[in-house]
């Protein structure tokens, strides 16, 4: 979208701008629902316990200070402006950095990547110049050299996923507590009651909130925007109100020299109620981890004009009303509420509920991606995967996340029962999250950007700097709530490093014991190989060569179909993967074995189809290879079984090459050169199955009959053939070893789900065989 190449009176160019607005006024209900709900606790977070408000005001205009220059400096001037423009193909988050670093280093956890995925229209960005050609390639070098180098990448991005999913654990709650801590100043009720009515309300709301998830987003989303931008609204106009009405002058205290002044005063307790300010930026990470759905330029436009404005006034309304009241000396008074003219307050209370309502929704939809993500990298056992939306990919649920999400929710939220703890722990997954990208971002800043070391290094060290600065207050209230995200993000992380570790040694297993193709070919008849009728789909993960589980089934049944595929459904480091690139189709031995290898590539955000459709996608894929394939290599085997001829096929949904066409009733004759059709023998009627083949050159016989011989077997039915490996440590390994294997990695597996495309497979297609792995 070129917004700027256009002439003025160029229609295309109001059409663009229409777009862009669009997108900026929907992304403040999506993105900007945690961060505009900040100012109900940063104030009281920051003067809990460490600080007290004074007759000077040092301390509020400190803090005002702090609160202005941390969200200049980081949400505005790091990711607005710098980290949103390394998106990887329009997607961001964490997982987006550590893939394009996966693409332009060779530092990919994934096992079994291939030289064709490299070919891929979404690898590499246009913009991104050959490293090899460049001098920063010494440190591209050294990353791919070393391969715990590769772990301490992969590890950090895990760190990073892991702080988000207890954001989203901690966000909803801080932000649903605070809304309805309105409530002490509301009700006639002591100040010593005020809980009894909070903590239930509090989470009546969090049980509605993630109950109502399997509805999705898409149902409720329109009214997302109204209540931010009104939120928004309404806090910039209390701010500015405060600020005409109790101190115009408060203005003075957004010069630094007042945090300066503020820390003098304070000392170590100013240091302390850092980790109540950063809260002041909690969901800035939203905004890149959200670009996916919106566009650049639209989250650029969204804060810069609409939510930073209004947070700055918000803040500062705040702190000119606390400025002319000094007796305001309880903690649980220096809040969002008290700053509220008490005529206006119950209906403010009913919009921050409802703007807290929405900001926890788009943190929890948040997890959910940045799960599958994970999922689908092979960091994360296997989970169900619910689409809300046929329109919008990206509106996933995923129930057993949910319901942990609910439990822990209510779990921290009946715990500690105030601000100060749930600040002090959600301040510290923010704060990790941030380090975590400034780390992931001086290294794209090197090897993806192709700028000079210097550039990465002042990057790492000023924004890192302060964040580090804010980390190490927040690592100091430990045992005041920081524990919590420590604990679950060491739990999560636990889980995810033994899946991942787990599923590579399975997939290192396989390769060691694949079959030889030459022992494949070597079968016939003569040994009591029968061939039966249909498609006998071989589930594996190897991308060459025959997997054990295959030499295990024959050994014991000494048969298998007409029509052979060995079926490896991977995931490659990019978002999507266009759907004529989605199959890399070859041939396994001579001709007349029809026997084919298919590789299905999806993106870590793609999500799969229906099994229908992918069945059918699936064998139009093979025909289009049998259609497509050159004369010359046919009946062409090679010995080294590394360098199959592997063929890009598109899938059936892009409506290109050959496609099929199922229906019943009564057969009928072949009609015309561009269709195939199978006559059926038998007298009853039953699915006739044919391939509608593009106008092209005539077909030589050969492949016809190997249409027809694929047209016969689809009409027969298709069997899918799933492994069911048990993995054991072998004998002599390590004690840490063989617990990861035999009981975590064996545990997980067994309480995962199966293979996606293998869920609603019908039990009598279904064959199942069990083989144990030493690894």
């Amino acid at each position: 979208m070129d917004l700027e190449a256009s002439h003025n009176n160029n229609p295309l160019k109001k059409e663009s701008w229409r777009t862009v607005l669009t997108l900026a006024y929907q992304s403040l209900g999506v993105v900007y629902g945690d961060l505009a709900t900040s100012p109900l606790y940063v104030y009281k977070s920051a003067f809990a316990e460490d600080i007290h408000h004074s007759d000077t005001n040092e301390e509020i205009f400190g803090v005002l200070s702090f609160v202005f220059w941390t969200l200049t400096l980081i949400p505005l001037l790091k990711y607005v402006f710098i980290v949103l423009r390394a998106d990887d193909n329009g997607e961001g988050g964490t997982f987006a950095l550590y893939s394009l670093l996966c693409r332009h280093a060779r530092v990919s956890s994934l096992p079994n990547c291939q030289l064709l995925d490299e070919e891929l229209s979404a690898y590499k960005k246009d913009d991104f110049v050959d490293g090899e050609k460049n001098a920063n390639s010494s440190l591209k070098l050294t990353l791919e050299k070393h391969k715990t180098l590769h772990k301490v990448l992969l590890i950090l991005a895990l760190i990073g996923t892991c702080m988000v999913i207890g954001d989203g654990v901690l966000t909803p709650a801080i932000s649903v507590f605070s809304a309805v801590s309105g409530l002490e100043l509301s009700l006639t009720t002591a100040r010593e009651n005020h809980q009894y009515i909070e903590v239930p309300l509090a989470c009546v709301i969090l049980v509605l909130l993630f109950a109502l998830q399997h509805y999705g987003t898409h149902r409720v989303g329109f009214l997302f925007a109204p209540i931010v931008v009104t939120w928004l609204v309404c806090i910039s106009s209390i701010g500015l109100y405060n600020i005409v009405h109790w101190n115009p002058h408060v203005y003075q205290a957004l010069s630094p020299y007042y945090m300066y002044k503020f820390l003098r005063k304070t000392q170590r307790g100013g240091w302390m109620s850092l980790g109540g300010i950063l809260l002041c930026m909690t969901g800035s990470e939203a905004m890149f981890a959200d670009l996916g759905h919106f566009s650049q330029l639209s989250i650029q436009m969204a804060f810069s004009f609409i939510v930073y404005p209004s947070l700055i006034l918000a803040y500062m309304g705040q702190a000119a009303y606390l400025s002319k009241h000094h007796s305001l000396q309880s903690d649980y008074r220096i809040g969002f509420y008290v700053s509220v003219p008490e005529k206006i307050r119950w209906p403010v209370l009913g919009i921050a509920i409802l703007a807290a309502v929405v900001g926890s929704q788009a943190v929890i939809t948040g997890t959910f991606s940045i799960i599958k993500q994970c999922s689908a990298l092979g960091c994360f056992p296997r989970v169900r995967i619910v689409h809300t939306s046929s329109k919008r990919h990206g509106q996933i649920y995923i129930p057993e996340i949910n319901w942990i999400l609910m439990i822990l929710c209510l779990a921290v939220t009946v715990g500690f029962r105030d601000t100060k703890h749930l600040g002090n722990a959600s301040g510290l997954a923010v704060i990790t999250v941030m380090l975590v990208t400034t780390c992931l971002m001086s290294l794209v800043i090197v090897l993806c950007w192709q700028k000079n070391v210097i550039l990465a290094i002042a990057f790492i060290f000023f924004f890192g700097s302060i964040e580090a600065l804010y980390f190490s207050a927040s690592l100091v209230k430990f045992r005041e709530g920081a524990w919590v995200p420590i604990a679950l993000s060491f739990i999560f992380l636990i889980v995810m490093y033994i899946w991942h570790y787990g599923t590579r040694k399975k997939y290192e297993f396989d390769v060691q014991n694949k079959v030889p193709i030459n022992w494949l070919l070597d079968l016939s008849p003569n040994l009591g190989i029968v061939r039966v009728r249909g498609i006998g789909l071989i589930q594996t993960e190897l991308v060459t060569g025959i997997p054990a589980i295959f030499s295990h089934f024959v050994t014991n049944l000494p048969a298998f179909h007409q029509v052979l595929v060995f079926l490896c459904i991977k995931f490659v480091p990019v978002p999507h993967v266009r759907s004529d690139e989605r199959f890399l189709v070859g041939r396994i031995g001579p001709k007349e074995y029809h026997i084919y290898r298919c590789i299905a590539r999806y993106g870590y955000r793609d999500h799969d189809k229906d099994d229908v459709q992918f069945e059918k996608d699936l064998v139009c894929s093979i025909a289009e290879f049998i259609r497509s394939e050159k004369p010359d290599c046919k009946n062409v085997h090679n010995e080294d079984e590394d360098e199959e001829n592997l063929t890009v096929v598109g899938s059936f949904s892009t409506n290109r090459g050959v496609r099929l066409s199922e229906d019943e009733g009564e057969n009928t004759e072949i009609v015309g050169t561009s269709e195939l059709r199978k006559l059926d023998s038998f007298d009853k009627p039953r699915k006739r199955v044919r391939f509608v083949v593009p106008e092209t050159p005539q077909m030589d016989r050969e492949a016809q009959e190997e249409l027809h011989e694929l047209m016969e077997a689809r009409e027969s039915g298709m069997v899918f053939i799933l492994g069911h490996s048990y993995v054991r440590a072998k004998s002599g390994s390590s004690l840490i070893k063989k617990l990861a294997i035999n009981y975590g990695y064996d545990f997980l597996r067994r309480n995962s789900r199966t293979p996606s495309y293998a869920i609603s497979v019908p039990h009598a297609s279904t064959l199942e065989v069990g083989m144990v792995n030493h690894v």
